[in-house]
């Protein structure tokens, strides 16, 4: 964890990157979500919430992607789900998963990034790759720091995107709503969406863990 906050001015020009239109996205989101609408629930300063998320302080609507399944389900399930050390498959709590499904995306229109995939792009906004690795507990801080970089980045910035830290031969993306001036940044792509909550999306999701030794935890009484 950084012991300092961010400066007062970026020290060096942040590295743009451009998403291209029709580019296809995931986006494993609450089944009470459409696919395409952006969050805009605030996380608090210091507690709960995403690396990236809006705060009461810094408000904005803001949708977290994956550049392949992969990368979409790792990000937002196996987060604090470590190995136990003893070979054994890693759990999900059904919590986590139940009342999620994923999206099948696309990008609406080209879409101008922050590029935090690089050491010297990350030295660009006077960090290193503890922001984009730092776990759960750090969140508040490394919402400070991205809160800091959209500042400094407007009004051009429409988001972030950086390594996958659960599957890094790929990448995953925040988009801000803000930065979209009321257009289209999302649109629908593909199959319909996965529910998680369903026997045949419950399955089809554990497809996609058992490549990571993880799978949801069976329904208490039967078998998941």
């Amino acid at each position: 964890m950084p012991k300092y906050p961010p400066p007062e001015a970026l020290p060096g020009e942040p590295v743009r990157a451009v998403l291209p239109a029709g580019t296809p996205v995931y986006r494993v989101h609450g089944t009470h979500r459409d696919a395409t609408a952006f969050n805009t629930r605030q996380a608090h300063p210091f507690y709960y919430g995403g690396r990236f998320d809006s705060t009461v302080y810094e408000p904005y609507g803001y949708a977290y992607i994956g550049l392949s399944v992969g990368a979409a389900v790792c990000e937002v399930l196996l987060r604090s789900v470590p190995f136990e050390g003893d070979g054994s498959v890693r759990l999900l709590p059904r919590a986590s998963f139940e009342r999620r499904c994923l999206s099948f995306l696309r990008l609406a229109a080209d879409v101008e990034v922050v590029s935090l995939m690089a050491g010297a792009e990350l030295a660009a906004v006077a960090q290193d790759s503890w922001l984009v690795h730092a776990e759960g507990a750090e969140y508040p801080q490394t919402r400070d720091w991205g809160h800091w970089i959209r500042r400094g980045t407007a009004p051009w910035a429409q988001g972030f995107v950086w390594p996958s830290k659960r599957e890094p031969s790929d990448r995953v993306a925040v988009l801000f709503e803000d930065r979209f001036g009321g257009a289209a940044a999302l649109e629908p792509a593909g199959p319909e969406r996965v529910d998680f909550g369903t026997g045949e999306g419950e399955r089809w999701l554990n497809g996609v863990l058992a490549a990571y030794w993880a799978r949801g935890a069976p329904r208490v009484g039967g078998v998941g």
